[in-house]
This record gives structure tokens, C-alpha cells and sequence, in this order.
């Protein structure tokens, strides 16, 4: 790879001032030579954005440059801001000790309370980043000091080979002066000298840029990010510095946008193929696409809160991208350029007050579920070959329009079904399991074809030409691990859905997320799964029918491997009776039930040749197709190189 240099000149003296000459270099990113006057960044090339060779102007600084800092340049913390360019703000000393309860300290920063003062937040950004846990050796300002001598010394101008860990990515200049950029190019430089384990890190120039904002020197704010980069908390997690773990957020953040965000998913699944690369573009939403004032805001919670509160400011950005292009969506030529727009034009439809307060109104999952969400996305990508030094490369999904073969479904229908599945899986090909024109009617075949694969997905065609069916997250092998007992089992994941004549998904009644509702409203306890007895001969599933059987099972929301543990996920829904909210999928000698309370989404005989749909609790589905039907043609498909059971 032809990597390109930056130009960096020396630290400019602020007092005796310089004069910039320019000079030009090819690359695919492009540093930002301005920043408008609402303090949006010109956003260059962001990851998955456009991508090709540019020529980009760089600053070679001579000794009679002259910096416009504005009234404020004598302000401790603002040497490298254009005052010009930044949003109305207090530049008074603030004197007054910042708390160290760190839940007073969260909710000020919500408050935003040091938003208006520019110092105020100067000193809580270093106050916070003080007391974040960090690996005991961590680079300092001395250190800074010290290479940045070596790197750079008393040279006019030096020149440095562009960071690696910023491929695809840019330098947002937000409100920063000239001087300003070169200190950010500096930092990144140094950055990687003390840290050449990180291989791939796109959103760490916009953290940096952030910083410096509010940084009385690049030594400070080297430091600070060099403390968010080495944090060791176990509960608390800042930067991704591979592309493995990058891509595994962008996986989750997925997971999380069909969970949230139903109607933007599915337009992004009819108006852009690669739903991957859309997604693998939130967290540059929300580094380098946002307003300055917006994105100072998500920083002041994000260094208090770390990840988990990006994927809730992304939700939102997604949930309002889709309504604002209600009455134009036939007009969207470039979806992601599209959505790149909207975030740089927030302001027009949110004011960062409501935009926050929508962000925190999300029952996102907790910490430890993301967490355990990450963690097996990122299984998933290392079993597609994704390696910790493996650079930067394109994610599909995974379904071959001219090799697909099925004879339910065409290749177009089952892309529907893989954009509903999650990331984890979508990654991989379908692998046809089982059929009916090849291995017969018997549903003892189908169980000795599929057992030991996890995840399934299964497709029936009527008589009548209706096709529909479900995502099945667990082995059918569990069916016999309740001591002979029929039982329900499967996790939160799964889901029932049409193909024809219309297309929709029913998910797990429980995964529809609740907005705004109080804690008084919404119970506290967690759902406990139980395993109940259903009649299978007799498809009756409602809660009164419904006995417990011996042990519990655990019915969490992931589908994981499992020797893992898998987390309580989601508080019940007040209207949903406990019984029928795990009642996912059940098979015996007789037949199969996926759904039950109050009916069944699902009944299928041991014959494979007829069926039933009804309404049900656990999907809150209406019928699939005509109630009671006959199979024309039944498919079961895995997932190839997924997961599978090793208990």
C-alpha cells in the first residue's frame, strides 16, 4: 500500500505570529482547510463514503504567518481555536471545584452545564479523563515532549508518513485554527509512535480535534487521549483500535438498528444491498458528520459513559434520518451520502437539547448485553478470517445472487430474510439442510438433518402459493434435553415472518423497545424463561393450559454459545403474561410449535404435510397465511461456518 506523507510544521508562535504557504499531496482522505460558521465540519472521506485519490492542501507555515484567535486569545484553554467559527459561549474563568461523584458528574454533563462555558469544560474534560482507570504505563505530556523533540525538532517543515490506524478517514478541523490542524497531525503522529499495536482506528483524529478544543497545549492533549486509548476499566470501553473490533460494533450497532429503528432498517435493506457498509459508517455520524455543538455534547456524556451512549445518539440520527425522507425516498440516489447530509443538518429538525433527550429516552440493552452482543459478533468475524492485524476490507452480505438456488424462495427474497437475521449470521452463506422434494415428509429426517446447526431458518410454501416462516436461534437438539418432557425453548432472537403475498417480520414481543416510559411504569423484575409443556397433538398454547415443567431455562435475548452465559434480556412488557413471553419453539415426534399464548404463530404435523397459524402472544402475529394450510414444499437452512453446539 502507497502510503501518503503529511507535511507537519513547526508548533507556530502564537505571539510573533507566521504566514502559511501552501502545498498539496495525493491521498484518499483529505484534512479540512475550514469549518462553516455553525461549527459543521467539511466532511471529507469518511469510511464507506466516497472513495478515490484527491489532492489535498496542506499548511506549510513560515515565520510571518499571523493567527486570528479573536477577543478570547488570551484564554488558557483557547490557543487553537478559531473564535470566529465557535458557537456562542462564556469565555470567564471558572474557579469553582468540579464534584467527583461521578453520577453527579453524568448528569451535569446531560445537562449539559459546562456547554456554555468554555473553560468550565476545559477543566471537566481533564478532570474526568484524570480519574479514568488506565494500564499503568500510559504516555504523558513529558513523553509527548520528548518524542515530539525527536520527531519533529527545530525543522520548518517535516514530513511523516500518514498514520496507518487512520486509513479511509479525516482530520475534522471544527473550530480549530490553523495552527490548531497542525498540532491535531502532530498528536496523530506521536499517537502512533507510542501505540503501534493500533491498526485500524478511524474515529481517533475527531477525538482528538475534539480535545485540543479544550487543551492548553498538544502535551495535554496528547495525554488525554492517550488515557481514553489505554483505559483498562472492565466496565467502561472508549476507542476500538482494530478492524476487528471496529466492525464488530458496526455489527452490533446493526443488531441494534433492527431492533430500534424497524422503518429505517427496512429502507436501507430496499435501497442499498450491502447493509453493512451503511452501517459501517455510525460512528463517523457522530465523529466528523455532526455539528460542533452537537458533537461537543455526545462527548461530554461519551468520556463519562463511554460506548454505550454512541449507540443510543446513533438510534436517534437513524430514527429521524427515516422520517425526514418520508416524501422523498424514491428521489435517494446515494443512501449513505444521503444519511452523511442529515447528520451535518441535524439542526434544522432537532435541537441538541431535544436530540439528547431523545437519545437517553431509548430502554437501550445494558452495558453487559451489548457487551456479550460484541463479544460474539466479534467471534463471528474471526470466523470469517477477520484477524486482530487485519487492515481495513468490505463486509457483503453474504448471498450469492447468481449461485442461490432454492425452491421456495428467490435469491432477492432470502437477501429480505438474511437483512432480518442478525449481523453475526448475515456474515455467512445459507446452506440448504433439509427439503421435502429431496429428503421426503418426515419430520424425524428433518430433526437428524439440522440437529447440531444453530442457527435455522424455516421456509414453507402452501398450496396456495403463500410462503412465510421463521428464524429459529437455537439447535432442535434441545428438544430432548428436558427429560423426555415436550417443552418450549430458544432465545429472545427469534422471529416468525411472510414472504408472499406481503412481506413482514413478527418479532419477540418483548424486543419492541418502549419510549419515554418511566421506571414507576415499567416493571423492574427481568424475564425468567421457563420451560412449559405444550399439547403438541392438541395446539393449545395459552398461558392458563400452559404447566411448568422441572428446571428453568434461561431465555435470554442473545443466541451464543453455551458455555457461555447469557443474559436476562429485557424487562417484561406490563400487558404480556410471564408464561407465554418465552414460548419460542417446540418439536416432538408429532410436530412442530414455534409461538404460543393464546394460539400458535406456528403448527406444522409430524407428516410435514399440513399446518396451522394463528395470532400468539410471544410474536403478537396475526395468521402467516390461510389458518389451517397444506405444504406444497418445506426448506431448512443453516448457516454456514455459524456457531454451533458443542454440548
Amino acid at each position: 500500500m502507497n502510503i501518503p506523507e503529511i507535511n507537519i510544521p513547526d508548533v507556530p508562535n502564537i505571539a510573533g505570529g507566521m504566514r502559511a504557504r501552501s502545498a498539496t499531496f495525493t491521498a484518499r482522505q483529505r484534512s479540512n482547510s475550514s469549518c462553516s460558521t455553525d461549527g459543521t465540519p467539511n466532511l471529507g472521506i469518511l469510511p464507506g463514503f466516497r472513495r478515490h485519490s484527491i489532492s489535498i492542501p496542506m499548511l506549510v507555515i513560515s515565520d510571518s504567518d499571523h493567527y486570528d484567535l479573536g477577543t478570547s486569545s488570551g484564554l488558557k484553554y483557547g490557543k487553537f481555536v478559531d473564535w470566529d467559527k465557535m458557537p456562542a459561549a462564556s469565555s470567564e474563568s471558572y474557579t469553582e471545584p468540579l464534584p467527583s461523584d461521578p453520577k453527579i458528574l453524568k448528569s451535569m454533563a446531560r445537562a449539559g452545564c459546562w456547554s456554555k462555558n468554555h473553560t468550565l469544560r476545559a477543566k471537566a474534560y481533564n478532570h474526568i479523563i484524570r480519574s479514568i482507570r488506565c494500564r499503568a504505563v500510559t504516555p504523558d505530556g513529558a513523553v509527548y515532549r520528548d518524542i515530539s523533540g525527536k520527531l519533529f525538532g527545530q525543522k520548518k517543515v517535516s514530513t511523516h508518513p500518514f498514520p496507518q490506524f487512520m486509513e479511509g478517514s479525516q482530520i475534522p478541523m471544527y473550530c480549530l485554527n490553523k495552527g490548531g490542524l497542525n498540532a491535531v497531525k502532530k498528536v496523530l503522529v506521536c499517537i502512533e509512535n507510542q501505540f503501534p499495536d493500533i491498526t485500524y482506528c478511524p474515529i481517533l483524529p475527531a477525538i482528538v480535534s475534539l480535545l485540543l478544543h479544550y487543551s492548553e497545549d498538544e502535551a495535554e492533549c496528547f495525554q488525554n487521549a492517550c488515557r481514553l486509548i489505554a483505559c483498562n476499566d472492565p466496565d467502561m470501553h472508549y476507542i476500538d483500535q482494530t478492524f476487528l473490533a471496529y466492525q464488530s460494533s458496526c455489527m452490533t450497532f446493526g443488531d441494534l438498528a433492527k431492533k430500534y429503528c424497524h422503518g429505517a432498517h427496512k429502507l436501507i435493506g430496499t435501497t442499498d444491498h450491502n447493509l453493512f457498509s451503511v452501517y459501517s459508517d455510525w460512528m463517523m455520524w457522530l465523529f466528523g458528520g455532526l455539528p460542533f455543538e452537537y458533537a461537543t455534547r455526545v462527548f461530554d456524556v461519551y468520556l463519562l459513559e463511554g460506548v454505550k451512549v454512541l449507540y443510543r445518539v446513533a438510534l436517534v440520527l437513524l430514527k429521524h434520518y427515516r422520517v425526514s425522507v418520508t416524501s422523498r425516498e424514491s428521489e435517494i440516489t446515494d443512501l449513505r451520502q444521503d444519511i452523511q447530509s442529515f447528520v451535518a443538518s441535524i439542526a434544522h429538525h432537532l435541537t441538541v437539547d431535544k436530540f439528547l433527550e431523545k437519545a437517553f429516552s431509548i430502554r437501550l440493552f445494558s452495558g453487559k448485553e451489548i457487551s456479550l452482543l460484541h463479544i460474539a459478533n466479534r467471534k463471528a468475524l474471526a470466523q470469517k478470517g477477520i484477524t486482530l492485524t487485519q487492515r481495513r476490507q468490505s463486509m457483503h452480505m453474504a448471498i450469492d445472487l447468481q449461485s442461490f438456488s432454492s425452491g421456495i424462495v428467490t435469491a432477492q427474497e432470502m437477501r429480505i430474510i438474511w437483512s432480518w437475521i442478525p449481523e453475526r449470521f448475515a456474515l455467512f452463506h445459507p446452506t440448504l439442510l433439509f427439503t421435502t422434494s429431496e429428503h421426503g415428509y418426515s419430520l424425524q429426517t428433518l430433526y437428524s438433518r439440522v440437529e447440531g446447526y444453530e442457527p435455522t431458518v424455516l421456509l414453507f410454501k402452501t398450496l396456495d402459493e403463500e410462503v412465510s416462516g421463521a428464524f429459529l436461534s437455537s439447535d432442535w437438539s434441545e428438544r430432548n434435553k428436558n427429560r423426555g418432557k415436550d417443552s418450549f425453548f430458544g432465545t429472545g432472537e427469534c422471529f416468525v415472518f411472510t414472504l408472499r403475498p406481503e412481506i413482514e417480520r413478527y418479532e419477540w414481543m418483548t424486543a419492541h423497545p418502549v419510549e419515554s416510559v418511566s421506571e414507576e411504569e415499567f416493571p423492574k423484575a427481568r424475564l425468567r424463561s421457563r420451560s412449559f409443556t405444550p399439547s403438541v397433538s392438541r395446539p393449545d398454547t395459552s398461558a392458563s393450559s400452559l404447566s411448568t415443567a422441572g428446571t428453568s431455562q434461561d431465555s435470554s435475548f442473545l443466541t451464543v454459545p453455551h458455555a457461555e452465559p447469557r443474559p436476562a434480556h429485557f424487562r417484561s412488557v406490563p400487558h404480556l403474561p410471564t408464561k407465554t413471553a418465552s414460548m419460542f419453539m417446540a418439536g416432538s415426534r408429532e410436530g412442530i410449535i414455534i409461538g404460543g399464548g393464546g394460539g400458535q404463530a406456528l403448527y406444522i404435523d409430524g407428516d410435514l404435510h399440513r399446518g396451522s397459524t394463528q395470532h400468539c402472544d410471544t410474536f403478537s402475529n396475526p395468521p402467516l397465511c390461510k389458518e389451517s394450510f397444506q405444504i406444497q414444499l418445506l426448506e431448512v437452512w443453516g448457516i454456514h461456518n455459524s456457531v454451533q453446539n458443542t454440548v
